[in-house]
């Protein structure tokens, strides 16, 4: 039987909401094992100027704990 955890992460990008996604997972990846699912709960920008500065996600992350 398989015990799984939910863990929420905000992760940010200059680059789009795709590149945020990646980079939240790759640092969770860094103190979380037997990643199985990320879902993102929200999307926001940070404007300066009137331009888009950093793409934002909310993420709820799925893992799998060890025996």
């Amino acid at each position: 039987m398989a015990i799984a955890r939910v863990t929420e992460i905000t992760s940010s990008s200059p680059v789009s909401f795709e590149d945020a996604v990646k980079q939240g997972i790759a640092r969770a990846g860094k103190t979380l094992r037997n990643i199985k699912s990320a879902w993102v709960q929200e999307q926001t920008v940070k404007v300066e100027n009137g331009e888009i500065s950093e793409y934002r996600v909310n993420m709820k992350i799925t893992f799998i704990l060890d025996d």
